[in-house]
């Protein structure tokens, strides 16, 4: 199967290197992207939006025959859903690591502070106890050391979505900050930003207790984890 890994903010294709291995020994295609303006520090991101990243991982659904699993870490969960839309009949499962589907009108984050067009990586200050969980200071700083600024409006643009067959992709949430029991709650009790999940058809819940970037935290267990997925 062509597993296609999407990142989440501030990271590129490499992200995924100690994830890549598992799913290769498992037998699978793994295809790691990098996204537009994510090529390094210095590339340009000037009018780059959210739908430029939704259509880059549109145009790596279409370089590969037959189905796909969309992996799709955080910020990269909601360019995966959209790329969903976009090709609901050639998307077996959409895998979403700490992250779960964006609705049509909403925005990943908005509020991540952006200067000249781009959003750099805050200060850890700004994040959770539970998002920096496992992630020690010589993790912290190799992860700094990696980040590329984010385009403001992949954060900020609202999502676009057409296809009601998006709803019949079966999606994994892997829940690592937060439980699985606790989102379920909150979907059941109607949470606003899990209303996008609640109408898919198809959903399977597994934990994975780390923080918010089990690819740097725990990444042979997310690669088997997302090989059971593509298993399903």
């Amino acid at each position: 199967m062509d597993v296609v890994l999407v990142p989440g903010f501030w990271l590129d294709a490499s992200s995924w290197d100690e994830v890549v291995p598992v799913l290769e020994a498992a037998g699978h295609r793994a295809h790691p992207l990098t996204l537009p303006g994510m090529e390094s520090p210095y590339a340009d991101r000037s009018g780059l939006g959210l739908r430029d990243h939704v259509d880059a991982v549109v145009a790596a659904i279409d370089r590969l025959g037959g189905e796909v699993v969309l992996v799709g870490h955080s910020g990269g969960g909601s360019i995966a859903h959209g790329a969903v839309d976009a090709r609901p009949d050639r998307v077996a499962r959409v895998v979403y690591v700490d992250s779960w589907p964006l609705g049509d009108g909403e925005c990943v984050n908005e509020g991540l502070p952006a200067v000249d067009g781009e959003v750099p990586l805050p200060d850890w200050s700004v994040f959770g106890e539970d998002e920096l969980r496992d992630l020690d200071e010589e993790a912290r700083g190799a992860f700094r050391a990696r980040a590329v600024p984010t385009p403001a409006r992949v954060a900020s643009d609202p999502q676009r979505l057409s296809d009601e067959r998006r709803y019949d992709v079966p999606v994994t949430i892997i829940a690592c900050e937060s439980p699985s029991a606790v989102l379920q709650e909150w979907m059941a009790q109607g949470a606003p930003p899990l209303a996008e999940l609640a109408k898919v058809r198809d959903v399977t819940w597994v934990d994975l207790p780390t923080g918010h970037w089990p690819q740097f935290t725990r990444p042979a267990e997310l690669g088997r984890l997302v090989v059971d997925s593509v298993a399903r």
